[in-house]
């Protein structure tokens, strides 16, 4: 009786179906939310209210210029810069993709363009990011 019990609970444990890792069936199913990665990650630095810190060192997204162009942040996530870590290793092209897309449509910006998994992956070129 215990060994078919405990096959029963290998069985269940070993099936992907129950797995919510990055790329499971149920990881691609869910709506990537830019507001909730923002928060979680960016407002540590950029501030809540993207207005940046520290005379500059960390630089403001709310009403920022840079933005209008999605080649530019693009590029920043990708690569990083300065006193921010290359964010390919943390985020995947459509999280990025949909962060981007959330800073450039608030805090004072209004660059309606979405910014889209194909473009990071576009931009990103042969360098492996995250898939």
């Amino acid at each position: 009786m215990v060994a078919p019990l405990l096959f029963l609970v290998a069985g269940a444990l070993a099936s992907p179906a129950h797995s919510d890792t990055p790329g499971s069936a149920q990881a691609k199913n869910k709506t990537i939310d830019g507001a909730k990665i923002y928060k979680q990650i960016c407002a540590a630095c950029h501030m809540a209210n993207a207005m940046g810190s520290g005379a500059g060192a960390i630089p403001a997204l709310a009403r920022d210029r840079n933005l209008a162009n999605p080649v530019y942040p693009i590029g920043i996530l990708i690569t990083g810069k300065g006193a921010m870590p290359p964010m390919s290793d943390m985020l995947s092209p459509a999280q990025m993709a949909a962060v981007l897309t959330y800073v450039r449509t608030n805090f004072g910006n209004d660059y309606r363009q979405p910014v889209t998994e194909l473009d990071v992956k576009r931009l990103a070129g042969p360098k492996k990011i995250m898939e």
